[in-house]
């Protein structure tokens, strides 16, 4: 990516992920599971929303980790093009990552939806409103910043490595 690009884009990331912890953040200082569970009866509803806080939390540590990161290089007198790129990297694999393929696999997206207007979440369990709505606000920031950071999926890593080579 030209280092012309890399700024910009590290500034715009680190306010996307500034919304997703502050979404993040408001959940889950509000519900745990008997918040969570009192509406709905069942064995499937605790062991859902048990792996669905756990996701969540883990992807609040991450986006917390990438959004200090690049506030520290940012404010850098002299902005460091590798550093950022290696952050913007880190963003992707870990945050991103973490939303759309979370490990307990509460939720996964479905493709299929993804051009059709409707939502491409699609959730193991029918969760309550609050849960719901907390995954889907997300899916809109992770989304953006998929598509920002797509380069960072395969290409930066082929970069490093020709470089390396020679």
């Amino acid at each position: 990516m030209p280092p012309v690009n890399v700024k910009p884009l590290s500034e715009a990331t680190r306010e996307k992920l500034k919304l997703a912890i502050g979404q993040l953040e408001a959940f889950l200082n509000e519900y745990a599971i008997p918040q969570l569970t009192v509406e709905q009866e069942g064995e499937k509803a605790e062991p859902f929303y048990v792996g669905l806080l756990s996701d969540l939390r883990h992807l609040l540590v991450f986006s917390e980790v990438s959004y200090e990161k690049l506030g520290v290089l940012l404010r850098r007198p002299n902005f460091d093009t590798e550093s950022a790129e290696r952050s913007l990297y880190e963003v992707y694999h870990h945050c991103v990552n973490a939303y759309f393929y979370p490990k307990n696999e509460g939720y996964s997206e479905d493709g299929r939806y993804a051009y059709t207007g409707q939502d491409a979440i699609r959730f193991l369990f029918k969760p309550i409103r609050p849960a719901r709505d907390i995954v889907l606000n997300l899916s809109k920031i992770f989304e953006e910043l998929r598509d920002d950071l797509s380069y960072y999926e395969s290409d930066y890593m082929t970069h490093r490595r020709m470089q390396q080579q020679k």
